[in-house]
């Protein structure tokens, strides 16, 4: 299987295989936004299986904090921690990145949010809160640098601010930063450009897209998305990364019915990998995903059990411990109280959190 083999980015970066852990919410950081002793823990453990390790969503703007918890790279006190993680992380012979996240609209914990269009108590997005969110991500990338990771994910993903501005249903601008796709696309190819003019040729540049319309309904259409992910790559995207419900699964209410994964790697052609998550629990996912022709595998609620995936995952016995969870074994493998009250939001995940939904009330979601 070609994910036990080494993986060579564009960038040069080789990665000692193709499996990677997924950018997973915890909610472990400092109020702060510095890195805790528990989010720590929870990365290293499964450094040396996966080949490439990524932290959670990493605000670059204080405006852009979601969440509690949440880590940042808006300012240099970050960097600390972060080189310890990263040192850590390094030691086990894995890589590393940081998501570079801002949540525009869905930022909670802000007086004043912002998005492309303004909605209730949102602001749209002048053209100086595009520049000056622009040299936060570009702010952000060169921390990222100098804390020692290997390259920077921008999390235009799961309806977050890059998302807010692609989708037609939310972008309701007049300018040059909505309207078409070309308009739409704009603000993240501008951010891909910015970062990869600003770090050093070996440093990679991951892009995260929601190709289709899993989640909500915002007009995110696989055509546009093929579009985009040539466009990043151009602008010096090594990896294109899909957010997906089933990384083997064909886009919803299409006639072709062709893998995403398929279509997106027909798209890019060579210019860029691509990595998708989604549904992959064990060696029969992987295989589905391997010939869809995905080039990394993400791994993420599989991960959260199974520190050491990629390794007991190619044993065809391997039968993985699927939900709900018990909180007391999450706890050995490096799963801390605060990720696990986190878990405990979703149904049925973990033993004590909220119930099961029924199958008409996941339809329904």
């Amino acid at each position: 299987m070609k994910f036990e083999d080494p993986l060579e980015l564009k960038s040069g970066m080789t990665l000692q295989n193709g499996f990677a852990l997924a950018p997973l919410t915890n909610t472990q950081s400092n109020s702060d936004g510095t890195l805790h002793e528990g989010e720590l823990k929870w990365l290293v453990r499964r450094a040396g299986s996966f080949g490439l390790i990524s932290t959670c969503a990493a605000y670059v703007s204080p405006e852009g904090k979601a969440w509690v918890g949440q880590l940042g790279i808006a300012e240099d006190k970050h960097i600390t921690g972060l080189k310890r993680l990263t040192r850590s992380v390094h030691q086990k012979g894995s890589k590393i990145i940081i998501q570079l996240y801002h949540g525009g609209s869905k930022a909670e914990l802000v007086p004043q949010k912002i998005s492309a269009s303004s909605d209730a108590n949102i602001k749209e997005a002048t053209i100086e809160d595009i520049e000056r969110i622009t040299e936060d991500f570009v702010a952000a990338a060169r921390r990222a640098e100098i804390a020692g990771f290997d390259g920077v994910e921008i999390h235009g993903a799961n309806g977050y601010l890059f998302t807010q501005f692609l989708s037609p249903v939310l972008n309701k601008r007049k300018d040059r930063y909505g309207g078409g796709i070309q308009g739409r696309a704009r603000f993240l190819r501008e951010v891909t450009k910015r970062i990869h003019e600003a770090v050093h040729d070996d440093f990679a540049i991951f892009v995260r897209i929601s190709p289709v319309d899993f989640f909500a309904n915002l007009g995110l259409l696989l055509k546009d998305s093929m579009q985009v992910s040539q466009w990043v790559a151009q602008d010096g995207a090594d990896v294109v990364h899909l957010s997906l419900r089933s990384a083997w699964g064909a886009a919803p209410h299409e006639t072709d019915q062709t893998p995403v994964v398929s279509r997106i790697k027909k798209a890019v052609g060579e210019s860029a990998m691509v990595a998708a998550a989604g549904g992959i629990w064990n060696l029969e996912d992987l295989i589905k995903y391997e010939q869809v022709g995905g080039d990394i595998a993400v791994i993420g609620k599989a991960a959260i059990v199974h520190p050491d995936w990629p390794k007991q995952a190619l044993n065809g016995c391997f039968s993985p411990i699927l939900p709900p969870w018990n909180p007391d074994y999450l706890k050995t493998v490096d799963v801390g109280k605060n990720f696990i009250n986190y878990l405990k939001r979703f149904p049925g995940l973990v033993d004590g959190g909220a119930p099961p939904r029924t199958i008409e009330e996941n339809l329904k979601s």
